[in-house]
């Protein structure tokens, strides 16, 4: 079990803009062995970008239609010469990567409070 991290405040908390997307398209990051692009549905407010390295985990096919938890106002930031406009928020389990899931399917874009 990871330690926990240092306190921060409720305001510094509020800053984070976490939202539901899908994932409508996966594909692997050429020259890389662990990126995947992701292209986001956010409802009304559209479309991103995301970049996540869990190519090892996870199949493309299986990724399509996924609704997870994102933080969309993250600074975007380049990897492989590809911009990643958020973050995808997942837990961990022996070491692997897995995704946070609504528990309904709740509209695209919608925030997390």
């Amino acid at each position: 079990m990871k330690g926990i991290k240092k306190t921060i405040s409720y305001d510094d908390f509020s800053k984070l803009d976490i939202r539901v997307g899908e994932v409508v398209s996966a594909e692997n990051v050429k020259k890389s062995k662990k990126l995947l692009k992701l292209e986001i549905n956010f409802g009304d407010l559209g479309s991103r970008q995301i970049l996540s390295g869990i190519s090892e985990w996870y199949l493309l096919e299986d990724l399509l239609g996924k609704k997870c938890v994102f933080i969309v106002n993250l600074q975007s930031r380049k990897m492989m010469g590809l911009e990643s406009q958020g973050m995808v928020l997942m837990s961990e389990e022996n070491s692997k990567p897995i995704f946070i899931i609504p528990e309904k399917n709740i509209k695209n874009g919608e925030p997390v409070i």
